[in-house]
């Protein structure tokens, strides 16, 4: 199904904006009640596919100008009023990671993260934002009867300064007020997870790469990049068919895994589905490995997630229960989107968390 780029109901709230690798998804959303409410949201590709495609695959992220046209195109056509901004970083360009560490004091932690940080962070710590947020308490038996301090776990963010100033000046120039900037994967979780404490994966594909996380008590436990995302599956079904990049992008979009129907073009992508799928298995056994913990579910979003049978696919290769994000499952919205629902949300997921924030 073909998605509607733009939609207008109403306005004011807060806006979230995902900055993908060829796309850029924007949502308004409001409290109501003790519900959020979508009101606007908007989706702005690049014209001219075949050179975006193109050029992502080496530089990764689309020209600042080309982010700021998008972004005001997304709000006028979908008539968004707010100017505050939550912001996405991807997970590519950002360092995570949960450390264990003794826990005296909330200040002594404090003092000693930054030199935990050095060991993980291949920057120097000047040229990074660094944020972290005690995600757990780790008793033992000695801690509970009074004669070694307990351990903590920290979960570990670190952003390059010279992105942070890049989304400053990208908000500003398109007229936004940058209220805050987060880590794509915290964003997903809050859309997609909610109050769910279970160990669950999510598998992000995104254009240029694939984010594989496990969350565990509503909190990353482990993050994987897998530099293989939905370009390089149009790629190769427009060297197996011989067409453009906008033409391969149609037929993955419209025929998929339909091996009834078109065997090529799954012969075309299936062995590079098939090391997603080997990198999600991957990370999953190494997570139950290390924590003696059960993953039992897995959350696919992403353009690709959309793909037709991919789903079943992905799970009969893994064996577990496998299910299309659905951030829409906890967010008021307008009847008329109803039937657009399993399609805008593996899309929005990550846009969608932003506003919650």
């Amino acid at each position: 199904m073909k998605l509607p780029f733009f939609d207008r109901f109403s306005s004011g709230g807060t806006v979230g904006i995902d900055i993908g690798t060829a796309s850029i998804k924007a949502v308004e959303m409001s409290r109501d009640g003790g519900r959020f409410k979508l009101l606007n949201y908007g989706i702005f590709e690049l014209e001219n596919q075949d050179k975006t495609m193109q050029t992502n695959q080496k530089a990764g992220k689309l020209p600042d100008q080309d982010i700021i046209w998008g972004i005001q195109e997304i709000l006028k056509q979908a008539g968004i009023k707010s100017k505050n901004v939550i912001a996405s970083i991807p997970s590519f360009s950002t360092f995570a990671t949960v450390i264990t560490l003794p826990y005296l004091s909330e200040k002594e932690l404090a003092k000693t993260i930054p030199f935990e940080a050095k060991k993980y962070i291949p920057i120097p710590l000047d040229e990074v934002v660094l944020d972290w947020s005690i995600t757990s308490i780790v008793n033992s038996t000695e801690a509970n009867a009074g004669r070694t301090p307990p351990n903590v776990e920290v979960f570990l963010a670190a952003v390059p300064r010279g992105e942070v100033e890049r989304y400053r000046k990208i908000m500003a120039e398109s007229g936004l007020n940058l209220v805050s900037l987060e880590l794509e994967n915290i964003a997903l979780i809050r859309s997609l997870i909610g109050n769910d404490l279970s160990p669950i994966a999510v598998v992000n594909i995104g254009g240029r790469s694939t984010s594989i996380l496990v969350v565990d008590g509503g909190y990353e436990r482990v993050g994987h990049n897998y530099e293989i995302g939905g370009f390089e599956v149009t790629k190769s079904i427009a060297r197996s068919m011989g067409v453009d990049l906008a033409r391969a992008e149609e037929l993955k979009k419209t025929i998929g895994l339909k091996s009834n129907d078109a065997q090529i073009i799954t012969e075309a992508m299936i062995s590079l589905i098939d090391m997603m799928v080997f990198e999600t298995k991957k990370t999953i056994t190494n997570y139950e490995s290390s924590k003696n913990a059960k993953v039992q579910k897995i959350v696919l979003i992403g353009g690709l997630a959309n793909m037709p049978n991919f789903i079943d696919y992905f799970k009969g290769k893994t064996n577990l229960d496998v299910s299309l994000g659905n951030p829409f499952a906890r967010v008021a919205y307008p009847k008329d989107l109803k039937n657009l629902v399993a399609d805008l949300g593996p899309v929005l997921s990550t846009a969608m968390g932003l506003a919650m924030h």
